[in-house]
């Protein structure tokens, strides 16, 4: 594939966004369900609602101030974060899984003033109005009966007076690019939840970065999956509307064939775990109607057909674009790393995917597989906004490449962690580069490869250290394994470790009714053959079953912190 020219508005700052939005008039930035049917929204209205949301908060007082949102994606949640940070504020996106007591205690943490929320909260936030330490204004985006009291302000009545401040000639503060603008919970997948802080260079850079290093356009549509309180989902929906793409908004998990059968996407944002389930389930259909041998020949065909320069994998594998709505080209996937067969493979069908790799304290991106130059396996070189490097360990791997953590510098990196200088100290190295904690090296175009956490690492008696989520990618092949975790166990000696593989079986694949021996046997079969691939010390000596999928984050990682 050739480069080609990169055409988007620059995000200057989140004023200028607000106010460069309604320049696309008529042409629709959002669709998403309502009722029994689907409702959209134009550029123009889009960018009218954030603009009047900014004004109303000045007229109550709440400019300037920290002020959480919370719910489904939503065009109002993103206007929020727009008027918020247009208008000076501090904008605090939270996980609206997490316990509302938990909830309670992070914003009181951070002195939150206000929070605007979703219909689901209406009831959930009625204690909150009584007895909060910080928070005084309270935004319903849908308000119930019976969930209200004199601190409750509507979000049409908060509109409705921005409208007024708006003819009255409010105009939309500047603001310090580097002062704080968004303040992060993270995940919490270690155990514990640190409050990052973003400022507007930040976030600013990374979009731009994001536009310049990723193939969409203005004719592009997407679907909006993940949650929208992650910086990836939302530095790419800033970076959607930069470009000026028509996005289709998810409601829920179990609607997402039909919405994309609806929204028709061209290009996709993901986390592996919904890579491997879309991929796992195109091969469980085609087992089930008996044509998985005849694909696995179709993909082979077509390959060889893209070698002389004939390419019909539209029409070829029509059925199986068809499941995502027809149309898709393209999918970016970080979080985690993906099996090259499968990449591969999405390929041949006409899907190309390109693997990122990120961390909220980065804004999130720091880096992105060219779709131009793209190498299997890579998450690519550093994007525009930032430079990265591995930290000099001496350990060459079999590639003849130095392996250590990977260390970023750039205007991505957040101001710090809050309140917290610590974690802080720990963060950064002397020479002022943000630690990430990620493991990996760099190949002789500075294209970066991750092999595993230093957090996660099995150090085995030999002294030998194993990242786990090496072992786990080759695991994911294995059509029988529908998620998995590597863990070390110790054997009976109580000293030596065992690398143990905990599994939660492919239902579809075995039935429900299978046995739990029956299961064991398949899939241990199928790990006696991988470990006759693998070096002795990354063999795996023990299987575990589990009933139940593992418990993961929003952003759908395995709380590996708890596979006990």
């Amino acid at each position: 594939m050739k480069k080609t020219e990169r055409i988007y508005a620059p995000l200057v700052s989140f004023k200028d966004l607000v106010l460069t939005l309604p320049a696309r008039g008529d042409k629709i930035a959002f669709r998403f369900p309502q009722g029994k049917g689907y409702a959209s929204l134009t550029y123009a209205e889009f960018g009218h609602m954030a603009h009047a949301l900014a004004a109303g908060l000045d007229a109550v007082g709440l400019s300037g101030k920290r002020i959480a949102v919370i719910g489904e994606t939503s065009p109002e949640w993103v206007a929020t974060y727009l008027a918020v940070t247009a208008s000076g504020g501090v904008i605090i996106p939270m996980d609206k899984e997490l316990a509302i007591s938990e909830i309670e205690g992070l914003l009181a943490s951070v002195d939150a003033e206000a929070i605007v929320y979703a219909g689901s909260f209406n009831e959930k936030l009625l204690p909150a109005m009584q007895n909060h330490p910080s928070l005084r204004v309270f935004v319903p985006i849908s308000p119930a009966e019976g969930c209200t009291t004199e601190k409750t302000l509507a979000f049409e009545e908060l509109l409705s007076k921005g409208e007024k401040s708006l003819e009255e000639g409010y105009v939309l503060p500047d603001r310090d690019p580097e002062a704080l603008a968004v303040m992060l919970f993270t995940s919490g997948t270690t155990g514990s939840s640190k409050c990052v802080m973003l400022c507007a260079k930040n976030v600013c850079s990374c979009v731009n970065a994001a536009c310049e290093t990723v193939n969409f356009n203005e004719n592009d549509r997407t679907v909006s999956v993940l949650p929208l309180h992650h910086t990836y989902e939302l530095a790419i929906m800033l970076a959607s509307l930069c470009y000026g793409i028509n996005i289709g908004i998810n409601d829920t998990l179990r609607h997402l064939m039909r919405n994309f059968a609806e929204f028709k996407p061209t290009g996709l944002i993901l986390v592996p775990l919904f890579v491997n389930t879309m991929y796992k389930k195109i091969w469980d259909e085609a087992r089930k109607k008996g044509k998985d041998k005849l694909l696995r020949r179709m993909i082979k065909v077509s390959n060889g057909m893209r070698k002389v320069g004939i390419d019909l994998r539209r029409k070829l594998f029509a059925s199986v674009l068809g499941a995502f709505g027809g149309c898709l080209e393209k999918i970016i996937c970080g979080g985690a790393p993906l099996n090259p067969e499968m990449v591969r493979n999405f390929e041949a069908f006409g899907i190309q995917i390109c693997e990122g790799y990120g961390i909220t304290e980065c804004s999130p991106l720091i880096s992105v597989a060219p779709y131009y130059a793209p190498k299997f396996g890579s998450v690519g070189p550093a994007v525009p906004c930032c430079t990265s490097r591995i930290a000099p360990t001496g350990n060459m791997n079999e590639k003849g490449f130095e392996e250590g953590e990977i260390q970023v510098k750039g205007d991505n990196v957040m101001l710090g962690y809050y309140n917290n200088p610590e974690e802080n100290a720990k963060a950064f190295t002397e020479d002022g580069w943000y630690r990430t904690g990620d493991v990996g090296y760099m190949d002789e175009e500075g294209y970066i490869y991750i092999t595993g956490r230093l957090k996660s690492v099995i150090v085995l008696e030999n002294g030998k250290n194993v990242f786990p989520e090496e072992i786990e990618e080759y695991l994911e092949k294995i059509e029988e394994i529908a998620e998995c975790v590597v863990v070390g166990r110790k054997d009976t000696d109580g000293e030596t470790v065992l690398l143990t593989a905990v599994v939660y079986p492919n239902k579809e694949l075995f039935g429900e009714n299978a046995e739990n021996d029956t299961i064991y046997k398949a899939i241990y079969e199928k790990l006696t053959d991988l470990n006759k691939k693998l070096p002795s010390f990354k063999k795996i000596k023990g299987l575990e079953l589990r009933d139940t999928e593992f418990e993961k984050t929003t952003s759908r990682k395995i709380k590996r912190h708890l596979v006990k």
